[in-house]
């Protein structure tokens, strides 16, 4: 990919992005010259791993900011430190947790907890980050959804009633928006992307279950997991995330917002 470095001086927040689809996008927007802070769960050595790729693939500078999404007084104080550091001029809402469960079945506690990380974490962010941006002109949100927040799946009441929640939120704040800033400063636009199967570590287990049901043929064992739901037979990878992620933080896409953008392989054209 050619970069040109149009984010540098802009500062990008990722929540969820020490590893998979989040630290892919923190690394697409350093190569774009952005200052990034990250933000997730791990140890302290995948935290420095994180912080290390980051800084190797562009970024001005990077920052670690703790913070538990399923508590907003935490959320608060991360932005509050956010905020010391530098304008948050993206802000790219990652965070997730999922566990299934026939509704019935589904646990309190469980419930709970997937809504606040996936879905209140958002809210939390986005209230503090927009009338920032709104008055600098130029403020990019990008929530990372999932097809389960165009579509349903069974055993997956609280994951799809966030992820529905998710794109209904990113449509308010949209509107309330829109009317910041002008093509010339950017804009300021929300925007939700609703990956399909992905290559993440969380899948692997997945995929090795079903290539050893084909004999050990990987490509059989994706083709296989995909089929029930993927047209297109194939995963994206997390860097399709975030190149995407990219072009909706350009100045060519001040008009985009309000979109929910499906990279799915055709499951929410069926």
């Amino acid at each position: 990919m050619m970069h040109s470095g149009f984010l540098k001086g802009r500062t990008a927040f990722v929540t969820g992005s020490v590893q998979g689809i989040g630290l892919a996008i923190a690394r697409a927007l350093a190569a774009e010259g952005a200052r990034v802070g990250l933000h997730g769960l791990g140890d302290r050595a995948v935290i420095e791993e994180a912080q290390d790729q980051v800084r190797a693939a562009g970024a001005a500078e990077v920052r670690f900011f703790e913070g538990d999404m399923r508590h907003p007084d935490e959320i608060e104080a991360m932005m509050d430190a956010l905020e010391a550091w530098g304008s948050c001029d993206i802000l790219v809402n990652n965070a997730g947790i999922q566990k299934t469960a026939p509704l019935a079945d589904m646990p309190r506690e469980t419930w709970e907890a997937i809504l606040a990380v996936n879905l209140s974490g958002a809210f939390f962010t986005m209230r503090r980050a927009m009338p920032k941006m709104a008055e600098r002109g130029y403020g990019r949100v990008v929530n990372i959804a999932s097809v389960h927040g165009l579509v349903a799946s069974k055993d997956k009441s609280p994951y799809v009633a966030a992820k529905f929640g998710l794109v209904g939120l990113s449509k308010v704040a949209a509107l309330e928006y829109a009317h910041a800033g002008s093509r010339e400063t950017g804009g300021v636009t929300v925007n939700c992307i609703c990956p399909g199967w992905t290559e993440t570590a969380i899948i692997q287990p997945q995929i090795e279950a079903r290539a050893a049901d084909q004999g050990g043929d990987r490509a059989a064992g994706v083709a296989s997991l995909l089929a029930e739901k993927q047209p297109s037979l194939r995963t994206s990878m997390p860097e399709e995330i975030g190149a995407a992620v990219v072009w909706l933080c350009s100045p060519i896409a001040h008009n985009m917002t309000g979109i929910t953008l499906p990279i799915d392989g055709g499951w929410t054209a069926q």
